[in-house]
């Protein structure tokens, strides 16, 4: 119905458009639920939004928009308010007709493939293969994967993708770590004080040690690390990836490409990357101002280095590529692995870091602008933490974890679903207070359960009325001249389930998916709202023995707003509860 209103605001507009001036996109067309219910059911900014485009006032475009909406029999009334504001009210019977679209469509109701035929990479998790997942990296992916499922709704072929630093100094420790387990799981003690300065003395390391030890025996106790350091670096990262993608698995997350960092120096593509960089003249030697201020900052050396010239493209200083031992900068290895995204054919591309790598922005935009011509674009999203409580109380410690909280202890003390709700519950620029005891309650206060008891609600209705196999076909929903569904509250919830593609379609391009469970807790909390009605009063009931029309229409509207409350718990990553224990 909305697209129907679009499309004639659409035909409104095109009519000022001249041939090749400006292309006009229905899809461009903004609509959106009245704040202010006294001014009608739904507005659009669109005579304002294109005036500029078309060299037309604002005012007339909106008053042609106006002319081409009285046209439509759903709409009882159209005024302009404002510059350039058109309002619109519909006939109460209208809104009657998303229902039809539900039934008919149901998940892809919620899809406005907007951006058919366009691939985009989204990075994510990307956790250092040197210890178990924590809860940062849970936000992560939980955000990472909601978001891969909004993107694909509105059309995009999204390839989700993990980038593994299984290269450098923190592999080399990794081993020597493991090493000393290694050698503790055959008899030697090992204590805290063998763990020299940057190695994993954590108790992860000693599973893997197990391992080693069961497949070959003492074969490495008594060699140089010149002739065990390189497999067991291969050993500890294939090992450390493996419990990676497991903790992944626990919390419904699944990832489609696994990009090795050593993999990609080893194919020399940083090598064709600076090549192309060296011919636009944006890698020259130089040196790196001095810190203002005294501060810290571990890429200033005072010496020549070889730079990138980042502030060509408006980073804030020029970035080293080689480190003073002449091995590869952090950096270079950031500009090689983007050059093999550009290479496999990605021109979007959007990565999830915490919010403590706000460093890296400017120079990845910096790079990828450089190394495409501007013609691949990198979106980087920061997210903050998650601050664990219980009862109210900070939680700094984890028995199995040692100094962190791991990921797969958040899923076995809440469960898959509740995490995930939990990690998506927030703006990704706000820390989340995430506390045990209220994440389980079963109450009302919670609004997971909220969401989940009125599709177990709604179920429960189906249910118990299995004898009625409604067919929904011949409920009176595809017309807007008669309805028989009237009362404010039916009428409120059909308006915002009207809205529920809307709602996907803007979560999906501001890349805020929290706007979901959002919507889910208004579609549920006037479902509920609904329900209590009934109890109060008879003529509200779903059911009418004496009206088999309007209990079909009613029914019609629950399995609407089922259909809904499912598809949007399934973009969650969440199962859906027939029926609450």
């Amino acid at each position: 119905m909305l697209q129907t209103i679009r499309d004639s605001i659409f035909l409104a507009l095109k009519n000022f458009s001249k041939p090749g001036a400006f292309s006009i996109s229905a899809n461009n067309i903004k609509i959106e639920k009245a704040k202010d219910q006294s001014h009608g059911d739904i507005a659009t900014n669109a005579a304002m939004m294109f005036a500029k485009h078309l060299a037309i006032s604002p005012k007339i475009l909106a008053e042609a928009i106006c002319a081409m909406l009285k046209k439509n029999d759903c709409i009882e009334s159209v005024d302009i308010a404002g510059p350039g504001f058109v309002n619109m009210k519909l006939k109460n019977a209208s809104w009657q007709v998303v229902i039809n679209e539900i039934l008919e469509r149901n998940e892809q109701f919620s899809e406005t493939k907007t951006h058919v035929n366009e691939s985009l990479n989204l990075e994510f998790v990307s956790a250092n293969p040197t210890g178990p997942l924590h809860t940062g990296h849970a936000r992560n992916a939980v955000f990472g994967s909601v978001v891969a499922n909004l993107l694909k709704k509105i059309g995009y072929d999204v390839v989700t993708e993990f980038y593994i630093n299984d290269k450098g100094n923190q592999i080399k420790l990794l081993a020597l770590s493991l090493h000393l387990r290694y050698r503790e799981a055959l008899g030697a003690t090992i204590s805290k004080d063998d763990f020299k300065e940057g190695m994993y003395c954590g108790e992860y390391l000693k599973e893997i040690a197990q391992n080693l030890v069961d497949i070959y025996k003492d074969a490495f106790l008594n060699q140089s690390p010149s002739e065990w350091l390189e497999f067991f670096s291969k050993f500890v990262v294939q090992k450390m990836l493996e419990n990676i993608k497991k903790d992944l698995g626990l919390i419904g997350v699944s990832i489609d490409t696994y990009s090795s960092e050593a993999e990609i120096f080893n194919k020399k593509i940083i090598f064709e990357a600076l090549a192309i960089l060296s011919q636009k003249d944006d890698i020259y030697e130089g040196f790196i101002p001095k810190p203002k201020g005294g501060g810290e900052n571990n890429e200033w050396e005072d010496r020549p280095q070889t730079l990138f010239r980042a502030t060509k493209y408006g980073d804030d200083i020029d970035r080293p590529l080689k480190k003073s031992d002449g091995t590869w900068t952090y950096f270079a290895g950031d500009i090689a692995y983007h050059f093999d995204k550009i290479k496999r054919g990605f021109s979007k591309m959007i990565s999830i870091f915490g919010a403590d790598h706000i460093g890296y922005v400017t120079r990845l935009k910096s790079a990828v602008s450089a190394l495409s011509d501007n013609e691949s674009k990198i979106e980087i999203i920061l997210y903050q933490l998650v601050n664990f409580l219980e009862n109210g109380e900070q939680i700094k410690m984890s028995k199995r974890a040692g100094n962190f909280i791991a990921l797969k202890d958040v899923v076995e003390k809440v469960g898959k679903d509740v995490a995930r709700y939990m990690m998506i519950s927030r703006h990704h620029d706000v820390m989340i207070d995430f506390d045990f005891v209220k994440a389980i309650e079963c109450s009302m206060d919670n609004p997971l359960f909220y969401i989940q008891y009125a599709y177990a609600r709604i179920s429960s209705v189906f249910r118990n009325y299995a004898l009625l196999r409604p067919d929904f076909s011949k409920a009176e929903l595809s017309s807007c001249s008669k309805s028989n569904l009237d009362d404010a509250s039916e009428i409120a919830l059909m308006r915002s389930l009207s809205f529920w593609p809307e709602y996907v379609a803007s979560a999906a391009e501001s890349i805020e998916p929290h706007r979901i469970p959002i919507y889910l807790q208004e579609i549920a909390h006037q479902f509920h709202s609904l329900w209590n009605k009934g109890k109060l009063n008879a003529q509200l009931r779903f059911i009418d023995a004496n009206n088999n029309e309007l209990t079909l229409s009613r029914l019609a509207l629950l399995e609407a707003t089922r259909l809904v409350l499912a598809d949007g718990l399934k973009i969650i990553g969440i199962n859906p509860i027939e029926e609450m224990k």
